[in-house]
C-alpha cells in the first residue's frame, strides 16, 4: 500500500443528463503533498470530490484512495480520512463540542486532547449551540473534527469559508504540519491565493474539464512582472525591445520601465552590457490575476 499514490482517478466523469459536470477527470496526487484544486463557483469542483469519496456514483471511471477503490471500500477508506465539505451541515441543537463527541464516537474515539489543542488554535468556542455560531465559528468545528482523527488524508472543499485571516494563516500551518508527517491534503478553492501558500501543486478545472495540473512555481514563472531600471546613461528603448519577454518599453532619460514575462538574468544581461545598472525594482503580477488570465485563455481557446 505504500507504494500507491494517496489519491488517483481514471477517466471519473459524471454526467446530470444532459450537462457534464464532470469530464474524464485523471488525477495522481501523492502522500504527503498538499495539493490545490482551483476553478470558480460552478466548475465541478465539489462535484470532484464527492464522486471522488462515493457520494455520488460516477457515470464513468473509478476513484481510488490509498489504494482502495472508494465504491468498493467506501467504508473503510472512511477510517483513514478527514473531509470537509462544502455545504457543511450539523445538528444545530448540538454544542460544538457535543457536535465533536458525537463524530469522535463513530470513529470509534479520538484523543480528547489533541481535539481541545485543536480547539484552541483555531480559537473555537465549543460550549456554544452550533446553530447559535456564526458561519466562520461553525467552520471551525468542521475543521477540527476533519483534524481530530489524525488522518492519512484531507480532503477539503472551500474550508476557509468564514475563516478571519489570523484563523486563516494557523489553519494553514496545520495543512503544513500535517503534510511534513505524512498527510495528504486535497484542498478545493476558487481562490489562488489560498492556495499558493500551502500547495506545491495546483489542478485548474473549468467547465468539468482538468485543464491543467501545474506547480506553483511554474504558474509563478508565468508572471508578468513590472520592471523598473535606473542606469548611469540615456536609455535606448531599442536595446530592451529586443529582449525575449519585454513588452509596453518606456524610456525617459536613465530610467526604463517595462512589462517583462521571461528570464530575468537575460533583462540584466542585455542592460548590463551596455550600461551600468544603478538601480531595478520589479512588481511580480498577483497569482490570483495569472490563475485568471490563463482561465480566460483556456475560455478562449475552447
Amino acid at each position: 500500500m505504500s507504494e500507491q499514490p494517496a489519491i488517483r482517478t481514471e477517466k471519473l466523469t459524471k454526467h446530470y443528463g444532459k450537462v457534464e459536470a464532470l469530464v474524464d477527470l485523471d488525477l495522481e496526487i501523492p502522500r504527503g503533498e498538499i495539493f490545490g484544486f482551483l476553478g470558480p463557483n460552478g466548475a465541478g469542483k465539489t462535484t470532484t470530490i464527492r464522486t471522488m469519496l462515493d457520494e455520488i456514483r460516477p457515470t464513468r471511471g473509478s476513484a481510488s484512495i490509498l489504494g482502495m477503490d472508494t465504491h468498493e471500500r467506501s467504508v473503510e477508506i472512511r477510517r483513514h480520512i478527514g473531509y470537509v465539505p462544502g455545504d457543511l451541515a450539523m445538528y444545530p441543537d448540538l454544542t460544538g463540542r457535543d457536535t465533536l463527541t458525537y463524530f469522535a464516537n463513530l470513529r470509534g474515539g479520538v484523543d480528547q486532547a489533541y481535539v481541545d489543542t485543536l480547539a484552541e488554535r483555531l480559537d473555537a468556542d465549543l460550549s456554544k449551540k452550533v446553530g447559535d455560531l456564526s458561519s466562520g465559528n461553525r467552520q471551525k468545528v468542521g475543521l477540527i473534527q476533519a483534524f481530530m482523527n489524525r488522518p492519512e488524508v484531507l480532503i477539503m472543499d472551500e474550508p476557509s469559508s468564514g475563516l478571519d485571516p489570523l484563523v486563516q494563516r494557523e489553519f494553514q500551518t496545520m495543512m503544513r504540519e500535517v503534510a511534513a508527517e505524512g498527510c495528504t491534503v486535497f484542498l478545493s478553492s476558487h481562490t489562488l491565493s489560498e492556495v499558493q501558500r500551502v500547495a506545491a501543486r495546483v489542478g485548474i478545472i473549468r467547465h468539468g474539464h482538468l485543464v491543467a495540473v501545474e506547480s506553483v512555481a511554474a504558474l509563478r514563472s508565468k508572471a508578468m512582472r513590472r520592471v523598473e531600471l535606473e542606469l548611469d546613461s540615456t536609455a535606448e528603448a531599442a536595446v530592451f525591445e529586443a529582449v525575449p519577454g519585454a513588452s509596453d518599453v518606456a524610456v525617459g532619460n536613465h530610467h526604463v520601465s517595462m512589462s517583462f514575462e521571461g528570464d530575468m538574468g537575460a533583462l540584466i544581461r542585455a542592460a548590463s552590457e551596455r550600461y551600468g545598472i544603478l538601480d531595478i525594482s520589479t512588481q511580480e503580477a498577483d497569482l490570483e490575476e495569472i490563475f485568471l488570465t490563463y482561465y480566460h485563455d483556456e475560455e478562449v481557446s475552447a
